[in-house]
């Protein structure tokens, strides 16, 4: 893999490699990068691995090779605090949350000895925090060379540091932000690079057809809002109408989100357009988006700060007037629903031509890296994804020997995956589990509703701790998880990948049911239905190896060292009835398996008897 990956930074081309967990696979990459002269880009999938690479990886490898290579770490705007906006919100404070107020102040302290801005060093600031969007900047609200700060900028000042490096951490949302910006003309965030290193790559669909569509949010819109309305009231107060505009703009975004109904929700934005109601309520928007245009045209000779948000209204008119024209093929539309906010997506069904552009267009060496790659032991669907056609490619597998340190347990007499019965079985088997491990479990689920039903049923009845997704944020739940080396954790999505718990404290997965996404999910239905009209075939081209990967992610926790040992519990019948059953399972680690849960109970009761 090092050889291959070596001769892409030399000569260019592409290379394509599925490492299983073990492998080495950073340093099989880090290497080459390091010892090359060539400008390197490595673009990750989290920023929990950019600071991993950075500072721990690449530090000791540097010294080992020792190499005097400049690296840098670069993370998206959002990361870094805008001081130009903390003096504005300190100044006048944009709410009444006394959270947002501690918060600030915590920040302000922050502001006086940071060199980097890096708000990820800011203690007490987690990444959800409610006071980010205030101290921070988006691409929209940026004033760029005309802020008044912008000489002692820390977005400016790492992407300075990026241009001189000869390697630069990224993640992948940066690098499709910053190829976004460069298609539009603007001055880009990240150098250009010899060579792009992509790990976690079995990311780079999914977030490549965010970046290549288009996303509308009444969130942004909110925003703007805020950001007008603090300008209204440090430096034109008189302007009545002003205010009256802004809060007749804040009133018809909340009545357009109350329309959409109660619960968060997807849905296809075509049919959301057939009713009249919603219709009303979005041309209510626009049209008090256009008159608070004409009340800020009024305002232009009063203060400059108006500029810019004078621009981003007029911006934001066209865009929602765009969510209107649904005729284009080959993109999905749809909506989804928060608690407060609406957000339309236009979405390309297919990224691989558009991505095949980049790749050309850049003229730079290609590697894409992941354990979680192949379906059926083939790397196929990746490839055609992205429209690759690698000179190299390879599936490596991993240096455990699963055999003799995992099980991997399918539980008879189960009932179906959809059966109101079901939370209760999985209860049963938790329960079972937690007391066989001693605690040290990982409970995964596909769905917060079953997991909010099992939480409620062990919480009570165990002595060990549990915690569960939301509580707190994924950072301090998982540290506390590892603290008590006991713990109980149940969580969805987020912490099915790029969580890294090794030893004795996790000694059990549990997943709840096969990871396929919803069937009533807009993009998916539509995928598929362009998947029919190509003549493929959409359950075995789209669902499953989507739901394939993500279980290998799942899976992917258990066993993370050589001397690590483990139960994986799977509660879903298909993988035994159904034909595409196969595929799961030869899509997984080649571990002893049984149907009779006795067996796992006893392997987790003597699991620190078990020689490895």
């Amino acid at each position: 893999m090092a050889v291959a990956i070596d001769n892409i930074v030399k000569n260019g081309g592409q290379c394509v490699v599925e490492a299983g967990t073990g492998t080495g696979k950073t340093f099989a990459y880090l290497v080459p990068a390091l010892v090359n002269n060539n400008k390197v880009v490595i673009s990750t999938g989290s920023k929990a691995l950019q600071e991993q690479l950075f500072h721990r990886d690449l530090p000791s490898l540097l010294k080992a090779l020792k190499k005097g290579r400049k690296t840098a770490l670069l993370k998206g705007r959002a990361n870094y605090l805008c001081t130009y906006r903390l003096n504005q919100h300190v100044a006048h404070v944009p709410t009444d949350d006394s959270d947002v107020m501690h918060q600030l102040a915590m920040v302000a302290k922050f502001a006086t000895e940071t060199q980097s801005g890096d708000l990820a060093d800011c203690v007490g600031i987690e990444e959800d925090a409610k006071v980010l969007p205030y101290v921070s900047s988006t691409a929209d609200n940026c004033l760029g060379k005309e802020c008044p700060d912008f000489a002692e900028c820390y977005v400016r000042k790492a992407r300075l540091k990026a241009m001189e490096a000869d390697l630069v951490v990224i993640n992948h949302h940066l690098f499709f932000a910053d190829m976004a910006v460069k298609d539009s003309g603007f001055a880009e965030l990240m150098p250009t690079a010899d060579t792009y290193i992509f790990d976690e790559a079995h990311q780079v669909n999914e977030i490549a057809s965010d970046y290549f569509g288009e996303t509308i949010s009444t969130k942004q819109l909110q925003d703007l809002v805020n950001d007008i309305r603090v300008i209204y009231l440090s430096d034109i107060p008189d302007m009545l109408q002003l205010g009256k505009t802004l809060n007749k703009l804040t009133t018809s975004i909340a009545d357009l989100r109350l329309v959409f109904g109660g619960d968060g929700a997807r849905g296809d934005w075509r049919e959301a357009l057939q009713d009249k109601v919603i219709c009303e309520a979005l041309h209510r928007v626009i049209s008090n988006l256009d008159f608070l245009y004409k009340v800020l045209k009024l305002c232009l000779d009063r203060t400059e700060k108006i500029e810019h948000p004078f621009e981003r209204v007029l911006a934001f008119k066209g865009q929602l007037e765009r969510a209107f024209d649904v005729t284009q093929t080959g993109y999905s539309y749809w909506f989804e629903t928060t608690r407060r906010f609406v957000t339309i997506h236009i979405t390309p069904l297919d990224v691989s031509r558009r991505f095949q552009e980049l790749v050309t267009k850049t003229e730079a060496g290609f590697v894409f890296t992941s354990a979680t790659l192949s379906v059926d032991n083939s790397l196929t669907h990746f490839n055609s994804s992205l429209g690759l056609k690698p000179e190299f490619h390879k599936i490596v597998d991993s240096p455990f020997d699963y055999k003799k340190q995992a099980l991997l347990c399918l539980p008879r007499y189960l009932p179906e995956t959809k059966d109101e019965l079901m939370p209760h079985s999985l209860v049963k088997i938790a329960k079972s589990v937690i007391k066989a491990a001693q605690g040290r479990t990982f409970l995964l689920f596909t769905s917060y509703r079953v997991m909010h039903l099992v939480y409620e049923g062990i919480s009570t009845a165990t002595e060990y701790p549990v915690f569960m997704q939301g509580q707190s944020s994924k950072r301090i739940i998982l540290e506390q998880f590892v603290r008590h080396g006991n713990a109980v954790l149940l969580g969805t999505a987020s912490f099915w990948e790029g969580v890294d718990v090794r030893g004795d404290a996790l000694s059990c997965v549990v997943i709840d049911k096969l990871p396929f996404t919803s069937p009533d999910d807009p993009l998916l239905q539509a995928k598929m239905k362009d998947a029919e009209i190509s003549g493929k075939e959409p359950f075995e081209d789209i669902q499953l190896p989507q739901a394939v990967i993500a279980l290998k992610q799942g899976v992917g926790r258990l066993i993370r060292d050589r001397s690590d040992k483990g139960v994986l519990i799977i509660c879903d019948n298909r993988l035994v009835t159904r034909k595409y059953g196969e595929t799961f399972i030869k899509s997984l680690p080649d571990m002893t398996r049984t149907r009779d849960l006795d067996k796992a109970l006893n392997f987790l009761e003597n699991i620190d008897t078990h020689e490895t």
